[in-house]
C-alpha cells in the first residue's frame, strides 16, 4: 500500500526529474526513495516511470495519475491550511496565464484588490497572449477571449466587450478619420496575433450579417500590449476589445471611431480551467472576485 509520502515524492520526481533530487527535497536517502516509489507502483499495479541510464521520464500511465496525484495533494494541503490559519483565512498559490494588454489594465486593478482582501494568497502570473497549456505549465486559470476551442476546458464567463475602432488624435489628424469600412484599406492598421494567428481580418456587422474587411499596416507583433502602445504613439489603428482600450478612451488619449452602417463585435472573456481539476477555495475566490469585479467596473456576464 501507499500513503502521502508516497504521493507527495511522485510529485517532486515528476517536477525535478530525479529521484535523488526529489530524495533531497524531502529529506530522504536514495535508497528510501526509491523503496517508497516502489510501493506506490505496487499499490496502484502500474509502472509510473520509465528509468534508463541516461533520463527518467514518466509512462502513459504516470502522466495520467499525476494530475490526480496532483489534486489531491492540492486539496489536502488547503485542507491544512484552512486548519493552521483558521476557517475564514484562504492562502496558498494560484498560477494565472493572462493576456498581455489585460494584464496591465483593469485585470491589474482586480488583481489588487483580490490580494487586499486576501493577503495570505499569491499569484503567480504567466503574461502572454499564445495559449496556455493549463496541464504542462500546472496553471489553474487561464483569462482569454473569445469561444472555447478545448473540450477538456471549463470556460467561466466574466463579461463580453465590445470591440472598439480608435486611433491617436494625432494620427486621426493626419491621415483623416475613416468613415465606411472600405476605408480602412486606405489606413496604417495595427495587427496582433490571436490564437497563434495574426488577425488581419477586422469583423464587423451589418443588419445582423458579418462583414469582413482585410487590414494591413506597418507594423503587427505577437504582444498586443505592445500594439496598443504603438496606436498611442499614433502609428496607426487599432481594433480590439474595450476592456484593454477602457483608460485610454476615456482619457482621450484613443479617440473612437464610427463605422457608417456598421457595428463592431462584441467578444466574451473567460476564464479557463480544466475540467477534471479540483479548484481549491483560493481559486473559487479568486474566480469570484473576477465576475463580480468586472460586472461593477463593465457589465454583466450573460
Amino acid at each position: 500500500m501507499y500513503g502521502l509520502a508516497e504521493l507527495r515524492l511522485f510529485a517532486a520526481i515528476a517536477q525535478l526529474g530525479s529521484i535523488s533530487a526529489a530524495a533531497r527535497q524531502l529529506q530522504l536517502s536514495p535508497a528510501a526513495a526509491s523503496a517508497a516509489l516502489k510501493r506506490l507502483e505496487q499499490g496502484l499495479a502500474a509502472r509510473l516511470l520509465q528509468r534508463s541510464t541516461r533520463a527518467l521520464r514518466l509512462t502513459a500511465e504516470g502522466e495520467q495519475f499525476l494530475d490526480h496525484c496532483r489534486q489531491a495533494l492540492a486539496a489536502l494541503d488547503e485542507g491544512q491550511a484552512l486548519l493552521q490559519r483558521g476557517q475564514q483565512a484562504a492562502s496558498g498559490l494560484i498560477r494565472l496565464a493572462v493576456p498581455s494588454d489585460l494584464a496591465h489594465g483593469l485585470l491589474s486593478q482586480l488583481l489588487d484588490e483580490f490580494q487586499q482582501a486576501h493577503p495570505h494568497i499569491q499569484l503567480q502570473l504567466q503574461v502572454g497572449d499564445g495559449l496556455a497549456d493549463l496541464l504542462r505549465d500546472q496553471v489553474e486559470l487561464a483569462i482569454r477571449y473569445g469561444e472555447l476551442a478545448d473540450s477538456r476546458l471549463v470556460a467561466r464567463p466574466l463579461c463580453r466587450s465590445p470591440q472598439r475602432l480608435c486611433a491617436a488624435p494625432a494620427y486621426l489628424a493626419r491621415r483623416g478619420v475613416p468613415r465606411v469600412p472600405a476605408q480602412l484599406a486606405e489606413h496604417d492598421c495595427l495587427c496582433f496575433f490571436k490564437a497563434g494567428q495574426l488577425d488581419q481580418c477586422w469583423r464587423f456587422y451589418r443588419d445582423g450579417e458579418a462583414l469582413e474587411v482585410t487590414v494591413s499596416g506597418p507594423r503587427s507583433a505577437n504582444d498586443s500590449a505592445l500594439v496598443h502602445r504603438w496606436a498611442l504613439a499614433g502609428w496607426g489603428l487599432i481594433y480590439k476589445a474595450e476592456l484593454d482600450l477602457h483608460e485610454d478612451l476615456l482619457a482621450g488619449r484613443l479617440l473612437p471611431i464610427e463605422l457608417d452602417g456598421v457595428q463592431t463585435e462584441t467578444v466574451s472573456l473567460n476564464a479557463l480551467y480544466h475540467s477534471g481539476r479540483y479548484l481549491p477555495m483560493r481559486t473559487r475566490l479568486l474566480l469570484t472576485h473576477l465576475q463580480d469585479g468586472f460586472a461593477r467596473l463593465v457589465s454583466p456576464a450573460p
